[in-house]
């Protein structure tokens, strides 16, 4: 089960967050902070899926976007990597070259 999805520039600022679990604001902001800080550390030849706490992060990096998205230990992290390609793939050919901005503007308005 996907717990949260978070989209991310390079300089570790969330531009889009949907939780699917009720967590309480103060504690986003710490969780966000670490996730942050776990994916940003990794190098582009490490896993991009990290076992964190209770959960696992899976994450892809497109261009200065991070793409996170935090799931159960039952949930398959092959099977999100491309959930998130697929996301990512049908931004791009709706906003024809998906960008920081359009994320920040146009995507929170979606239904995710």
């Amino acid at each position: 089960m996907i717990k949260f999805f978070l989209m991310v520039n390079k300089q570790g600022q969330t531009r889009l967050s949907r939780y699917y679990e009720h967590v309480e604001i103060n504690k986003r902001t710490m969780l966000e902070a670490e996730v942050i800080k776990n994916c940003l550390s990794r190098s582009k030849d490490q896993c991009s899926f990290i076992e964190y706490k209770d959960f696992k992060l899976v994450y892809r990096q497109y261009a200065a976007l991070f793409v996170v998205v935090g799931i159960n230990e039952t949930e398959n992290e092959m099977a999100v990597y491309e959930l998130i390609h697929n996301f990512v793939e049908v931004l791009d050919k709706y906003f024809s070259r998906v960008s920081e901005l359009d994320v920040s503007f146009s995507v929170s308005e979606m239904h995710l």
